[in-house]
């Protein structure tokens, strides 16, 4: 099964979740990946051992134009915070 998505990746975004985005290039919408695994084993319930492949060919890219000067490292996975006492 294949599918198409559009990746934004701009390590300048004033939010985090913002400095990479996958969204549906028809909908806009971002992905559902949990659920299309989901249709992909079936409907019966129980838990499984699933192996998922994931192959990323750039189809076409585009630049974002550089306004801000400053480069921030890409957040891809929550940093936690320490709690104040």
């Amino acid at each position: 099964m294949t599918k198409h998505y559009i990746l934004h990746l701009d390590p300048n975004a004033e939010h985090p979740w913002d400095q990479c985005v996958l969204r549906n290039p028809m909908t806009g919408e971002r992905p559902d990946l949990q659920n299309a695994i989901a249709q992909a084993v079936g409907s019966a319930s129980g838990e499984y051992l699933i192996a998922v492949n994931i192959e990323v060919e750039v189809l076409e890219s585009t630049t974002l134009p550089q306004s801000k000067p400053e480069t921030r490292p890409l957040a891809l996975w929550k940093t936690p915070v320490p709690l104040a006492n």
